[in-house]
């Protein structure tokens, strides 16, 4: 027994964590992996039994692990960003959630044939989205504009508004089930829960926050403390009032993030990592306790439903929610597309079942299977349809691969020069009014501040996704690339080689800076004396005739190859840590000596200083 849980439990992580390697790597929307890895370990092959393995301790688990993703999901939600949004987010959870919940329980009665009491139960089920399912196809689609923050904040304020209202409905149908639902009861409860949610929440954060700004809690205990403070306001705030626990984490989330007194930087990091952990096991668990039995209760009318509220509830509410605003139609078009439902559905819907299965109640045994076609079905419509969607509509960004350069002196205005002819997006930042202003006049795209301002981030910066640190300072580099791994990743933040190898007792120790560019011992001083002496930048289309093989016997030994630019419009870049082989249809952008000489014939264009 005790290996079996054992295995059970490293299956969970293993499976979570690699089926979300797994989708990065296939360009695919992770949920669909985990469900699929979930459905595998559970019903198919009976190597998970979350039931067995957590027992009575699964759904706390659940509810728990949701409290805190909803608390690194409120860490996001920067008021910053919804500034002509916010009557719009504010009408998606309130009157949208309204509309969702009207039609979700006439359709529950009407097509699946649920008694009233227990259809208006399952409509309140259904108005729950949430992060776990949200956030990562907003992570893969990326849409422009306003319509990734609106489905963010919704997503994730949803969750507990959505769950407040079903666990109400729940209670008002166990203590009357002879008199109907009490419309006082429901409004009562709901109160109850905002008031003891924000009290709980605001007191939580302001309690984080003191520590943090007193410097009372030492930097290794920061992000446990945290962990803990969120843990207790969650169980405080559901002991006070059932389910108030989930807003009071994620305002708790909020008014950390969108406070100026105390950096956050450290928490928000830390709390992804625990997201991304907490959801792949949460998904794993979801699809594990599927009962295949259940499946064959599935049948036209619940696929009927699982139609109506794609087809009729979210256009409806999206609309009437978005009516005035300053939305395109495309973009309510996009957002009409795109509310799956996820684990907080099922996890209520199970609890739910089992007692009212207890209660002796006739049709209990159908929420799991409707909850199951609902969730599943969510997931894998809008999983494989709403990137294409978001593409049909020009609303979709392609994979940001454009270029944040520090430094906008010559040599770095040269190499800007030849990727903006060739028409690859690029920002200069610099802190020298002349190097900007030179830019400018050059046409280049530049802004003058200091790459660790605010000013920066605030900037546009959707079209850009790397990196290249070309400062005389190597300190300064490694700060920017520092900062900036943790927004486009460690893999795509380049600085400079450092002076003397950074092996001296002044050099930035390796796991301080970004990745080395270009090509061993090309320091800042290298590539000056480099141009000094007449070296220029060149764009050279490679073709089945003139390939790599012949530009180095053009250009000989002393050529660096510096980018590779992708029909695709992407780009790869040379560092001392990778080998790149340049092929035909690539263009190979250089640095080359000047005294060469060039054949006509050849498709190359230069750029000089």
């Amino acid at each position: 027994m005790e290996e079996h849980t054992l295995i059970s439990l490293a299956a969970i992580v293993v499976l979570g964590i690699g089926a979300q390697w797994l989708a990065w790597r296939l360009n695919l929307p992770s949920i669909l992996l985990l469900l699929l890895a979930g459905f595998l370990a559970g019903p198919v092959t009976g190597l998970v039994n979350p039931d067995r393995l957590l027992g009575e301790t699964l759904f706390p688990v659940v509810s728990i692990s949701v409290g805190i993703i909803l608390f690194e999901g409120g860490l996001t939600l920067r008021l910053s960003e919804i500034r002509g949004a916010r009557r719009v987010i504010a009408r998606l959870i309130s009157l949208g959630a309204l509309v969702t919940w009207i039609v979700g329980t006439l359709g529950a009665h009407w097509i699946v044939g649920l008694d009233f009491e227990l259809a208006l139960l399952m409509g309140a089920i259904f108005v729950v989205s949430g992060p776990t399912v949200v956030i990562p196809l907003l992570n893969f689609v990326r849409p422009r504009g306003q319509v990734g923050p609106i489905l963010k904040w919704e997503g994730i304020l949803i969750d507990p508004v959505g769950a407040t209202l079903a666990v109400l409905v729940f209670e008002i149908i166990l203590t009357d089930r002879h008199n109907g639902p009490s419309l006082p009861m429901l409004a009562q409860g709901l109160l109850g829960t905002i008031v003891v949610g924000s009290l709980v929440g605001a007191l939580a954060a302001l309690l984080l926050l003191t520590l943090l700004r007193r410097y009372w809690v030492p930097e290794h205990l920061q992000n446990p403390v945290a962990v803990m403070l969120v843990v207790g306001a969650f169980a405080a705030a559901n002991e006070l009032q059932p389910e108030s626990g989930l807003l009071a984490t994620t305002l708790m989330g909020v008014m950390i993030a969108n406070q100026q007194s105390v950096p956050i930087g450290h928490l928000s990091q830390f709390k992804e990592d625990i997201g991304v952990l907490l959801l792949s096991g949460l998904f794993v668990l979801l699809a594990a306790r599927v009962d295949l039995e259940s499946l064959t209760q599935i049948g036209p009318r619940m696929l009927l439903y699982l139609a109506l509220l794609i087809g009729v509830a979210r256009p409806l509410a999206v609309w009437l929610s978005t009516a005035r605003s300053s939305l395109q139609r495309r973009e309510r078009l996009l957002l009409s597309w795109l509310a799956p439902r996820g684990i907080v559905a099922v996890s209520v819907a199970s609890l739910f079942a089992l007692e009212l299965d207890h209660q002796g109640h006739a049709q209990a045994d159908q929420i799991v299977p409707l909850t199951f076609t609902v969730v599943v079905g969510t997931v894998l419509i809008y999983g494989l349809t709403v990137a294409r969607v978001a593409r049909a509509l020009g609303l979709a960004q392609p994979d940001p691969s454009g270029l944040l350069i520090v430094g906008a002196h010559g040599w770095a205005r040269e190499i800007a020069r030849v990727l903006h002819q060739a028409g690859h997006p690029l920002l200069l930042v610099d802190t020298n009014h002349g190097n900007i202003s030179a830019a400018r006049l050059s046409g280049l795209p530049a802004m003058y501040a200091s790459i660790l301002s605010e000013h920066v981030l605030q900037a546009d910066l959707s079209q850009l996704g790397r990196l290249l640190a070309l400062t005389p300072n190597d300190e300064v580099n490694s700060l920017a690339a520092l900062r900036f791994a943790e927004i486009f990743g460690r893999a795509h933040v380049y600085q400079l080689p450092l002076h003397g190898g950074g092996k001296s007792r002044t050099g930035v120790s390796h796991d301080q800076r970004g990745r080395c560019l270009f090509a061993e011992g090309l320091t800042f001083s290298a590539l000056t004396q480099r141009f000094e002496e007449g070296a220029t930048v060149k764009a050279i289309k490679l073709t089945e005739v003139f390939g790599y093989r012949q530009f180095r016997e053009r250009y000989g030994p002393q050529a660096v190859p510096l980018f590779l630019l992708n029909g695709n419009g992407t780009i790869e870049i040379f560092s001392t840590d990778i080998s790149l082989t340049p092929r035909p249809g690539q263009t190979l952008i250089a640095l080359v000596d000047s005294n060469v000489t060039v054949d006509l014939s050849s498709s190359d264009t230069s750029a000089r200083g």
